[in-house]
């Protein structure tokens, strides 16, 4: 059984302390305790009105004690974080998760990683958290390749999504596109650091954020991407084929980290200077005082379209026509001329 220390906060979890706001459970007393013990447990916290933060983390849990647990653990009022990584959990954990995640009514984040819950176990999280408040999910290294969410079954309210250190791939970027696109879209950062995700991939993800306006950071350290890659982050950015593509650019995403191999580090420094300096731009007027993101791409026209070496520039790197006066329409000029003395 536990000791007399974790004996205590488990009774002041029973007689719902109002001062007891966060509960953390080792693998120790799983070791140690009952069936009825641990489906008790779960019968506490779940009576419980004032536990805010609960960690059953590094090893506690596994595909045989979780649904002892979840027996008694069905629903919370009052929980609003709850950490559950490094266990041994995979599929099988995540269904026996279901009932509490479901009647979780205030849970606001959520930690998986470091567990086995692989493309099924993400679906089945998803689907279960689709009515749930939750806004931050992370699921690091959890053997994800795919994902297989429409947006209909997608945390409603779900802002921050990790997915770093999984092997999405090329059928990954796929699934995540379809989260990234609609009205129905909700997250403003996405982790997908040490993935797999190849030049494939980022044009994948471009072409899903060319139109979306919620997220706003898009972090894509240690993956396989090329020069190629960076290239099409910055057509998603700032597009300078035309003026209209310049103001159809993306005007909301304000960060995107990435690597992008180590050859030509100085193309490679370039390509990025010229992403930070449109991202920049998105920033300011997202940030603004007035808050008009469309603002934005009309200011990148008058700082690239408009400056003939930038443009230039711009225009080498994204394999376009540098000439941007033979693709005006003079029907067009009043505007442009419009921008340049605003």
């Amino acid at each position: 059984m536990s000791n007399n220390s974790e004996n205590n906060e488990f009774h002041r979890i029973k007689e719902n302390d109002p001062h007891t706001t966060s509960l953390s459970v080792d693998k120790f007393f799983f070791e140690n305790v009952t069936e009825e013990e641990s489906e008790e447990l779960g019968r506490d916290i779940s009576n419980n009105t004032h536990l805010e933060y609960l960690e059953l983390g590094s090893t506690a849990l596994n595909d045989r004690n979780m649904p002892l647990l979840c027996r008694g653990l069905t629903r919370s009022a009052s929980i609003k974080n709850v950490a559950l990584y490094d266990n041994g959990l995979s599929v099988a954990g995540v269904l026996s998760m279901v009932p509490f995640l479901q009647n979780a009514n205030n849970l606001q984040e959520l930690d998986l990683g470091d567990n086995n819950i692989k493309p099924e176990g993400f679906n089945v999280l998803c689907r279960s958290l689709r009515d749930s408040p939750i806004e931050t999910l992370s699921c690091q290294k959890c053997g994800i390749e795919s994902i297989d969410v429409d947006s209909d079954n997608f945390p409603r309210h779900l802002m921050h999504l990790d997915l770093g250190n999984n092997n999405i791939n090329i059928d990954g970027c796929h699934g995540i596109a379809k989260l990234l696109q609609g009205k129905n879209a909700t997250l403003s950062s996405l982790y997908l650091s040490m993935n797999k995700i190849d030049d494939d991939g980022a044009g994948i993800l471009a072409d899903a954020l060319r139109n979306n306006t919620p997220l706003t950071t898009l972090v894509l350290k240690y993956n396989m991407m090329t020069i190629e890659g960076a290239k099409l982050f910055l057509q998603l950015v700032n597009d300078v084929s035309s003026i209209k593509a310049t103001l159809q650019s993306n005007r909301t995403l304000q960060r995107i980290t990435a690597d992008y191999g180590e050859d030509d580090q100085d193309l490679n420094e370039r390509i990025q200077r010229h992403i930070d300096n449109a991202l920049k731009i998105n920033a300011l007027y997202a940030t603004s005082s007035w808050s008009l993101p469309e603002e934005a791409c009309k200011e990148k026209v008058i700082l690239t379209q408009l400056h003939s070496e930038t443009r230039a520039k711009l225009a080498a790197l994204q394999g376009v026509n540098h000439s941007l006066y033979s693709e005006i329409n003079p029907l067009h000029l009043p505007e442009v001329l419009a921008l340049v003395g605003r």
